[in-house]
């Protein structure tokens, strides 16, 4: 059995839609009443966007009923679905806790609760009957403040047996009006011993090299090699590893054609960068690691081998897994003890 590792996903993306469905059924009709039934509900929650702010707007609808009381129930049936039908071994879940906070507070109680936010996700998440390793990433956000989104890299810094690192989401348009704010911020987390990942090259407004050095992980990055080719030799020389999430750029309209990952995949090997293939929003998608996989393969994207790698880059390169090797030389000294 393959066990595998999702370095890109997002709490508020993954809720898959039945089951997001049936909780609003039973807890906030009022937010699906202009649904008549569960297929429309479904086409509207996984459907194709124009953009990627279009697209980010689904998030809202999740983030509203994930808070204090309800996420134990969202993560359970998350780990369970990673494991039973994604064959996960480890997973790092990503989300900004200020945005699972009461809107009703003000802004220095909503930062103070931010802690029992990041509390409940790390011990929802160890569940003994689904054995799934896992890790938070807190993410900044482009359009909150400067006071909370340095509280998020201060919560992260304290709670680094639940966070593995930090992130900036949001919209990767509105970067560019406080660029130095993000370094600053960037910088301020490497000081604490953070590790760093950021939306970043995920579409043609999202290409900031001031932001590159700061970073570990690049969270999607397909425009480095799409736009910026020429990037790619330092990427490999520092190891940073590309996030890459299929699925989304048809999702978001950044691509039109699946078939333009091939270009990523080709430049990246060719140069010695790492990629880890992930699922991103895997409930908005309706869409499950291994088809990410099955897709690539399928478009001749990539070739078994290619896959075999990005499968082990994905190891190599997560923050929290805790051994030097992968899943299958752990099980090949289980099963084998000759070898």
């Amino acid at each position: 059995m393959a066990l595998h590792a999702e370095l890109h996903r997002h709490l508020g993306g993954s809720v898959v839609p039945r089951i997001l469905w049936r909780y609003l059924e039973q807890n906030s009709s009022e937010l699906i009443s202009r649904f008549t039934e569960y297929s429309t509900f479904e086409e509207y929650y996984t459907g194709k966007r124009n953009t990627l702010d279009e697209y980010l707007e689904l998030h809202t609808l999740v983030e509203s009923v994930q808070i204090v009381e309800t996420l134990p129930y969202f993560i359970y049936r998350l780990i369970r679905g990673a494991y039973i039908f994604e064959n996960l071994a480890y997973l790092e879940l990503r989300y900004t806790p200020y945005l699972r906070t009461p809107d009703t507070f003000n802004q220095s109680q909503r930062i103070e609760k931010m802690a029992e936010i990041v509390d409940i996700v790390g011990k929802a998440s160890q569940i003994s009957e689904y054995p799934v390793i896992t890790s938070q990433i807190l993410c900044m956000h482009s359009r909150l403040p400067y006071e909370v989104n340095k509280a998020i890299i201060d919560l992260a810094a304290q709670n680094k047996h639940y966070v593995c690192a930090v992130d900036i989401a949001g919209g990767d348009i509105y970067y560019r009006e406080r660029l130095e704010e993000w370094i600053s911020l960037y910088d301020y987390a490497l000081s604490l011993g953070l590790n760093t990942t950021g939306h970043l090259y995920e579409t043609s407004n999202g290409c900031y090299p001031e932001l590159l050095p700061y970073l570990r992980r690049i969270g999607h990055g397909i425009q480095i090699p799409l736009l910026y080719p020429e990037l790619l030799p330092d990427l490999a020389k520092h190891q940073q590893c590309l996030e890459v999430c299929p699925t989304t750029y048809i999702k978001t309209g950044t691509l039109q054609d699946i078939s333009k990952l091939k270009t990523v995949f080709d430049l990246c090997f060719a140069n010695g960068v790492d990629i880890a293939i992930c699922t991103d929003n895997a409930g908005l998608h309706n869409m499950r690691l291994p088809f990410e996989y099955e897709n690539l393969l399928t478009h001749n994207i990539i070739n078994f081998q290619q896959l075999q790698a990005c499968q082990d880059a994905a190891f190599r390169h997560a923050f929290a897994w805790p051994h030097s090797q992968g899943p299958a030389s752990l099980l090949n000294g289980l099963l084998n003890p000759k070898l």
